[in-house]
């Protein structure tokens, strides 16, 4: 147990020390509700705020992107958050888009947020892992990240990775996002139907304003010009290849995944046999994930 807090504490001052400060309010829009958004004085911090079951709030990078990282601290909403969904994702636009998604779906007091992992490839998703969480997510702020990579893709907590999604399109069919520039957005929003214990339980609308607390946006990302053009690609976020044996967790990050995976997933498509088409499982749930 010391031994992880250590490795835990490298990876945390590591991570922090090798992603670019960027600011809420300079380097972000708010596309969707733009009413429901607070920014401190600095613009380093931002509340969002669900209103209604029509009134959340979104909010959106500036610029686009092909390869990066995004992290930042997020409170997510106290008490009853039963139907709420907070989320952390980089998407394209357009049609069959590319999706990384890190989704918090809320519940009733005293029962644990499901934290909701997924990856959308030509419009394609289905790939979802969901973990329950070894901590209070609601207490205080917790860093959650993204890293796409030509080679694979991470979804970290507090600087864990808890999955990884390996570039595996060449060698073995696997479709993978490589092309569509993608913005890094966060929101919050009504999904009473399916958010919590799969819509048996709604929102309690009379505790509205359900509202999850941001802190410090971090960007190391291959930046596109406008329109998408022009996007980066000798960057360093870029440089990672498939094929290189440098690209893949340290063996003391596969430690900290695998006995995250272990303790806290409480879904795996992969092991879902309902899902499989023919009974068949998807080829990448074969193959080395880290």
């Amino acid at each position: 147990m010391v031994r992880l807090r250590a490795l835990l504490l490298v990876a945390v001052a590591a991570a922090v020390a090798g992603l670019a400060a960027a600011n809420f309010r300079d380097d972000c829009d708010i596309p969707w509700e733009p009413q429901n958004a607070k920014f401190t004085s600095d613009g380093n911090g931002l509340s969002m705020s669900l209103v209604s079951n029509s009134s959340g709030c979104m909010l959106r990078t500036k610029k686009q992107y092909i390869y990066g990282t995004v992290s930042t601290l997020i409170q997510l909403v106290p008490g009853n958050s039963a139907g709420t969904v907070t989320t952390y994702y980089a998407s394209s636009v357009g049609d069959n888009h590319d999706e990384i998604d890190f989704e918090f779906l809320g519940n009733v007091s005293g029962q644990p947020y499901t934290f909701h992992t997924n990856i959308y490839t030509n419009g394609v998703g289905n790939k979802e892992i969901q973990f329950k969480p070894w901590f209070d997510p609601t207490t205080g702020y917790h860093n959650y990240t993204i890293s796409w990579s030509p080679c694979m893709i991470v979804w970290y907590v507090d600087s864990i990775p808890i999955r990884v999604f390996r570039n595996y399109q060449e060698s073995y069919g696997v479709a993978y996002p490589t092309s569509r520039p993608m913005y890094a957005y966060s929101s919050i929003w009504a999904a009473e139907d399916w958010a919590t214990q799969g819509g048996r339980v709604k929102t309690d609308w009379s505790k509205a304003p359900f509202v999850a607390n941001y802190q410090n946006i971090h960007l190391d990302v291959c930046e596109c010009g406008g329109g998408g053009g022009g996007c980066s690609i000798n960057c360093p976020a870029a440089a990672a290849k498939p094929n290189n044996g440098a690209c893949q967790l340290s063996p003391d990050q596969r430690e900290l995944m695998q006995s995250r995976q272990r303790n806290y997933t409480i879904y795996d498509y992969c092991v879902d046999s309902k899902r499989w088409t023919n009974g068949i499982k998807p080829t990448e749930c074969s193959l080395p994930q880290y």
